[in-house]
């Protein structure tokens, strides 16, 4: 057999979810030097060609025909294999490692509908309540069915208005969202102290510096007093990212074994990323929130902490994008992405098309308050006039002072890079809450037993 000529060095990029991942060394798209062209299907393609330009109601642009030719043979394979165009490969880095104006939402091709993985939290879509699994049907009144076009569409100076139309599952009719570009943050690593021992981490995407900020987070939470005792990972509408970065992320919590591994048809495209020791231990318990916005770098990361026991899932059923694809290089400009291997969890899982399931299932809903204003318009002991202390010294009312310290032990505002975050508004989600219980409670029985 002939030997393989392998196609000039480019950089590599693994795609998921609408996000790059760099790809580590040992991937490599490859030519066989003794395959057999196809001659006759390319005539068939010629022939075509010829007859349109030739006969054609208006005159075409033969670059234009070739380019959506060759868009409608690698799209026909999946939904995530595409041809770049110089302007699209540019956008897709800066999707990772820049800054860009837009509404902020990741969304997909799914039953030929361009369809929201999950909206950036603080961006313009997030606010007006655009939802994971809302189908994009127009902007600005015209079709949507081309992903990239809409992408195109949907992107624009800050400050100009878009309007995207979408049908959502329960909704008689198409719901119209009249939107303000703005510039979208790059920052995905938010964090919070819900309670004394108890942290709380958002990471919305995973990005060229979630790593980095990941730890600042976890050493500032680690070094507080009480230090931590639990941790609650919000992978919630994470749509994924950079590869190394979700491996890196999991390495924090495993010190052995295996993260994730890929199957292609290639040998060069089967991997195997695995853990290592860490310098510093981090056993705490931890309980990790996914719903079916979470995709892709964040699917990979929930599924290795739950296959090593690591933490407990909590949420609904993820997205469900198990598929790698590798980028490279063509000429003028233009990249080829193409799906080139599924990736498996450690115990050898695919969740394409399935999703990573939680261990716990809880619908996500905004709790009341009324439970607790009910208690407070009770009548308590404490209410009465003259009540006695609970010691013989304990004074019968409050000073000011007094009632000053209670009002710092309020749980405090998170200062987000993008938009201000209230702990009492977090421990009403009933998904970070029933969390947070579990934490507690595991807690509460380790004392008991050991007591």
């Amino acid at each position: 057999m002939s030997p393989k000529r392998i196609l000039p060095k480019a950089a590599l990029l693994l795609i998921l979810a609408g996000l790059v991942w760099v790809m580590a060394p040992g991937f490599q798209l490859e030519f066989t030097a003794d395959a057999k062209p196809a001659y006759k299907e390319l005539k068939l393609f010629t022939d075509v060609l010829d007859l349109i330009k030739q006969n054609y109601v208006d005159p075409v642009d033969e670059k234009k025909l070739i380019e959506s030719a060759i868009q409608g043979m690698v799209g026909s394979l999946d939904p995530h294999s595409a041809l770049l165009t110089p302007e699209a490969f540019r956008e897709l880095q800066i999707d990772t490692h820049g800054e860009f104006t837009g509404i902020g939402i990741h969304v997909t091709m799914r039953d030929n509908l361009v369809t929201v993985i999950a909206p950036i939290e603080g961006t313009p879509a997030y606010r007006a309540g655009i939802k994971a699994g809302d189908r994009i049907v127009k902007v600005d009144g015209k079709q949507t069915d081309n992903l990239r076009d809409a992408v195109n569409r949907m992107r624009g100076p800050k400050g100009t208005k878009v309007v995207v139309t979408i049908i959502r599952e329960g909704e008689p009719k198409p719901l119209e969202f009249t939107l303000v570009r703005d510039v979208i943050p790059i920052h995905s690593v938010k964090s919070a102290i819900l309670k004394p021992g108890y942290g709380y981490v958002w990471v919305t995407n995973f990005r060229d510096n979630t790593y980095d900020d990941l730890v600042a987070a976890l050493d500032t939470m680690e070094s507080a007093k009480p230090p931590l005792k639990g941790l609650i990972l919000d992978l919630r509408d994470n749509p994924g990212g950079i590869l190394d970065q979700a491996i890196k992320v999991c390495d924090l919590f495993l010190d052995k074994g295996v993260i994730l591994s890929s199957k292609g048809r290639k040998g060069a495209h089967v991997r195997v990323y695995k853990a290592h020791k860490n310098a510093k231990s981090r056993s705490y318990p931890m309980v990790v929130l996914i719903n079916g916005g979470s995709a892709s770098a964040s699917e990979i990361v929930a599924g290795a902490l739950q296959d090593h026991k690591r933490a407990l899932l909590l949420g609904t059923t993820s997205f469900g994008k198990g598929s790698v694809q590798a980028i490279e290089n063509l000429s003028d400009g233009y990249a080829l992405k193409l799906t080139i291997a599924r990736y498996y969890t450690p115990s050898g899982r695919s969740i394409q098309a399935k999703g990573v399931e939680p261990d716990i299932f809880v619908a996500r809903r905004i709790l009341e308050s009324d439970a607790k204003a009910a208690t407070e318009r009770t009548i308590k002991e404490k209410d009465l006039k003259n009540h006695l202390g609970a010691e013989p010294n304990d004074t019968r009312s409050k000073s000011s002072k007094d009632r000053e310290k209670e009002k710092s032990k309020l749980p405090p505002k998170v200062q987000s890079r993008i938009s201000p975050l209230d702990v009492n508004q977090l421990l009403r989600d009933s998904q970070v809450s029933r969390a947070l219980d579990i934490l507690i409670g595991y807690q509460v029985f380790k004392q008991t037993n050991n007591g």
